[in-house]
């Protein structure tokens, strides 16, 4: 670590980070407060504030009113490989594109519920309702087993598509769970459109992910489309935090890229 005094909340950061690798503040341990930081390095407030911050965005600390920022230990970042094939588990039913191992088993923190729950903009617009109408959603907060929280995974169904398949807001909906049952309704084959963005968290997602509304999240939709109707009859949003995946994508060459270079004739 240098020697030179922190002059910005980058520098600070820095120093800070340090001492969290050397083992001055070991997980689990609090950080001085904003105004303590600020004394001791010779800073203004908001800057040992910004210097917080910017490594609660990095993963490295959890902010949480009251207590601080509480030193977290390094996360496992894994790889997502989004592939655009759609395979089925005759035990589970369909299964998305999702880590490089979809055969790693994972669990539920707290029990996986239904509701029926304000629709956010992007869903009501999918299913042509007014924002908050009341729309049943199923979530589930997951991880590989022995993790922590690792994503949260709202699926919303449309109104028309519960008065279709009633069983879809049952508990357990049955083999092949919600899906089978909208397909049975006459909704196969759906066929899926994903989308991802970089958003920050709600103080909600933040407390079930165990992480600091300062850390930007992935944001994962997927919208499902009846073959009947061919309007959207479930949204899937899964929330991710963006210290704990990378994204990965395979490039082809398009036949203008093939290798050997063909060479251009000069006119």
């Amino acid at each position: 670590m240098s020697n030179e005094a922190p002059k910005t909340y980058r520098d600070l950061a820095k120093v800070l980070k340090s001492e969290i690798e050397e083992g001055r503040y070991p997980v689990g341990k609090t950080l001085p407060a904003a105004a303590d930081l600020a004394d001791r390095f010779n800073l203004s407030r908001q800057t040992a504030q910004r210097a917080v911050t910017l490594l609660a965005s990095e993963g490295l600390v959890r902010t949480i009113r009251g207590t601080g920022a509480i030193v977290q230990p390094v996360r496992r970042r894994r790889r997502i490989q989004r592939g655009q094939l759609v395979t089925r588990n005759p035990h589970y039913g369909y299964v998305f594109p999702a880590t490089s191992d979809p055969m790693e088993p994972w669990e539920a923190h707290g029990k996986p519920y239904r509701s029926y729950e304000p629709a956010p903009a992007e869903v009501a617009d999918a299913f042509g309702v007014e924002a908050g109408s009341e729309v049943l959603r199923r979530r589930r907060v997951m991880s590989p087993v022995g993790e922590p929280p690792f994503q949260i995974a709202d699926t919303w169904i449309s109104p028309d598509a519960v008065a279709d398949a009633p069983d879809v807001a049952q508990p357990s909906p049955g083999p092949g769970g919600y899906l089978d049952r909208l397909e049975e309704a006459g909704h196969g084959p759906i066929s899926w459109q994903e989308t991802t963005r970089v958003r920050m968290p709600s103080s909600e997602e933040a407390r079930l992910l165990g992480i600091s509304t300062a850390m930007p999240v992935f944001q994962i939709s997927m919208v499902g489309k009846s073959a009947r109707t061919e309007g959207p009859v479930e949204v899937t949003v899964k929330v991710i935090p963006g210290d704990r995946m990378e994204m990965v994508l395979d490039l082809q060459r398009a036949k203008s890229a093939a290798w050997p270079v063909q060479p251009v004739e000069r006119v």
